[in-house]
């Protein structure tokens, strides 16, 4: 590919903060409906980061608990241009790096214990 093209396919460069797993985060994501467009706050527990070859490649899966204890989990892209902005709320102590382990757990045991920085 060339350059210029890399260079129109590459999002804009935004000052996210460094994520880890284990992290509560609110991504705010644009969402276009129609001619309008609005931002949806999406919050839960980064369950696992995977960094491609490219920066551009590199995505995070956040899990959250919806109505009558679904969970959801959604994936986004780390350098999207449809991220507005992501806001850490806690950090987490972990042990592992993909936190699948989450998905079996319910209630008070899906919880984190909270890291004091």
């Amino acid at each position: 590919m060339s350059y210029e093209l890399m260079k129109a396919v590459e999002a804009p460069s935004q000052d996210h903060p460094k994520l880890r797993p284990g992290d509560t985060v609110k991504v705010h994501v644009r969402i276009i409906e129609g001619d309008k467009e609005r931002i949806q706050v999406f919050q839960g527990v980064v369950i696992r980061i995977r960094r491609g070859q490219h920066p551009n490649d590199a995505n995070y899966t956040v899990r959250r608990i919806a109505s009558n204890g679904i969970g959801v989990e959604r994936t986004f892209l780390l350098k999207s241009p449809r991220i507005d902005k992501i806001e850490v709320t806690r950090s987490a102590k972990v042990r592992r790096a993909k936190l699948y382990y989450m998905r079996n757990l319910r209630g008070k045991a899906a919880r984190l214990k909270e890291k004091r920085r």
